[in-house]
């Protein structure tokens, strides 16, 4: 019997890790950051950036990276996969060196900004790269490799940004890219071949600038009312227009014959459903990450580093449990294991409910683990589902779509629930600090670092706004969570409503041996 011949390139193996480290510095970094908004906020150490301020940091690197996706894999077929990878490197690289150096947190939202766009022209190339150089038989295996990238960078990120942070300045959680990406830029032009689409498809510009302009709108309006107040018109005004840009979006996606987002897929219930876990999921746990940092760093004390090893069982428990994913909805269906994966998720913010000032430390690292095991099982029914009810011919769109809609709910969870926590916050400590100065009451209520720093100007009278200050960042904090507990009951509530509870194939047409099959793969093991 004749083996086939591997059609794979003779350096896919070492190509592979190039593009693994690649991808590696985009997850690393935003799990980095995670570690180092407390010292941020800090007016000493850091930037003295407010809660609002803190939140764009987050969401002006989500926004742009979700919106682009689609784009810079279209242009990347154009112009060449390996340029593109190449350019996301720089333009990342640049930008990582921008937001070490930033001066103000305007500075650093706009350096993030760049940030996304870099890692948009990254995410996508390695993947079509991939795609190119490996064997058909070979690139489930090249692919799991890609995907175990993301639930590395997820683990050691906060360990990384918190060893920095113990030594070096804030800034050093994004310089460490520079060296990654100079190394990165000369493995890509030494070893990747270049390749393009023969018939790339077309650009849709008018449909992604709606997008971003949209998302933009809706989560400026969202921050602005949590930071100042929901009875100030400006805060309506751009939350209205973000919701009218996005309807018209839809509306023109929805008729054009190459969309930037095939908003069509959602009228099955089983995709729609599937995408609806996926983002209220991501919408619930992201935004829950935000404020949980602050508690260990401020009302609890701990280094950046204590904070980053509590944060590691939510990437273990994916490392461990995620592959594992796979044969249960084999076994059970991709319903009863969605459903069983974003209930151990909804049962971990309750548990968020429940701390206190003076919880054991222990308690936090073992709900980051439940939580890490229950989003372990959400992502691949999400993805099987999602896959099963497409053509094949459709499944690199399909899973496209879940990643956007993904990294769409979790920064709108960070604006929602961020602006939430603000808002419950600064209610509380209206009483507390009547008598300051204006300036100094108002920095003071703005956020809990924001109140630490105040008191630690004023003495005695400083020290008495320390335990009131933590009772109310802890009772916003509960009522955070219970928002999150919500939303995750609802996406509880849709999968078992609306997914299949077997996968069932679509009718596939007759086509080539390659399909865009790939990106499923990965999506099911991140």
């Amino acid at each position: 019997m004749n083996v086939p011949e591997n059609t794979g390139h003779p350096r896919r193996w070492a190509i592979l890790g190039v593009l693994v480290v690649s991808l590696l510095v985009v997850v690393l970094d935003n799990t980095v950051l995670n570690t180092a908004l407390r010292v941020i906020a800090d007016k000493e150490q850091g930037l003295g950036a407010t809660q609002g301020e803190l939140e764009w940091a987050i969401n002006s690197y989500t926004l742009v990276f979700a919106g682009l996706l689609f784009t810079a894999g279209v242009v990347g077929d154009r112009i060449g996969r390996r340029l593109m990878l190449t350019v996301g490197l720089v333009v990342f690289g640049a930008a990582s060196l921008a937001s070490a150096y930033a001066q103000s947190p305007e500075q650093l939202i706009a350096a993030r900004a760049f940030m996304g766009l870099g890692a948009a022209g990254i995410m996508p190339a390695t993947l079509s790269i991939i795609s190119n150089v490996f064997d058909p038989r070979e690139r489930a295996r090249a692919i799991g490799a890609w995907a175990g990238a993301v639930g590395l960078g997820a683990a050691i990120g906060p360990l990384v940004g918190g060893g920095l942070l113990e030594k070096f300045w804030w800034g050093s959680v994004f310089l460490i890219n520079v060296p990654i990406v100079i190394g990165g830029v000369v493995a890509v032009t030494v070893l990747v071949p270049e390749s393009k689409d023969p018939k790339p498809g077309r650009i849709d510009v008018g449909g992604v600038l709606l997008s971003i302009v949209g998302l933009t709108a809706l989560v400026y309006g969202i921050i602005h009312g949590g930071e100042h107040g929901f009875d100030r018109p400006q805060a309506w005004v751009s939350i209205v227009a973000g919701v009218a840009v996005l309807a018209t979006f839809v509306w023109i996606e929805s008729r054009s014959t190459h969309p930037s987002l095939d908003v069509r897929l959602f009228r099955n219930p089983a995709f729609s459903a599937a995408s609806a876990a996926v983002g209220l999921a991501f919408f619930a746990v992201l935004g829950s990450f935000f404020f949980i940092v602050f508690y260990l760093q401020l009302v609890r004390g701990l280094s950046p580093l204590e904070t980053g090893w509590l944060m590691v069982p939510f990437a273990v428990a994916q490392l461990i449990f995620a592959p594992r994913s796979a044969a249960m909805v084999r076994r059970f269906g991709p319903k009863f294991v969605a459903s069983g994966g974003l209930a151990l998720t909804t049962l971990a913010l309750v548990g968020f409910t429940l701390i206190r000032a003076d919880t054991p430390v222990w308690t936090v690292g073992a709900l980051f683990f439940l939580m890490g095991v229950g989003m372990a099982n959400v992502m691949p029914p999400a993805t099987e589902s999602i896959m099963s009810t497409l053509p094949r011919e459709k499944a690199g769109v399909g899973s496209a779509v879940s990643n956007t809609v993904r990294q769409v709910g979790g920064a709108l969870g960070v604006a929602v629930l961020g602006s939430l926590l603000s808002a419950a916050y600064r209610n509380a400590m209206d009483d507390q600090v009547a008598g300051l100065p204006a300036p100094l009451a108002k920095a003071a209520k703005e956020s809990l670092a924001g109140t630490y720093g105040v008191a630690d100007g004023l003495g005695e009278r400083g020290a008495a706004l320390i335990a009131p200050a933590n009772a109310a960042f802890i009772d916003a904090m509960h009522m955070v969570a219970l928002a999150s507990v919500f939303v995750g009951a609802i996406s509880v509530a849709v999968v078992l409503a609306w997914m299949p509870r077997r996968s069932t194939t679509a009718p596939t047409p007759t086509q080539k041996r390659e399909t865009p099959q790939e990106p499923a793969l990965a999506e099911a093991t991140v």
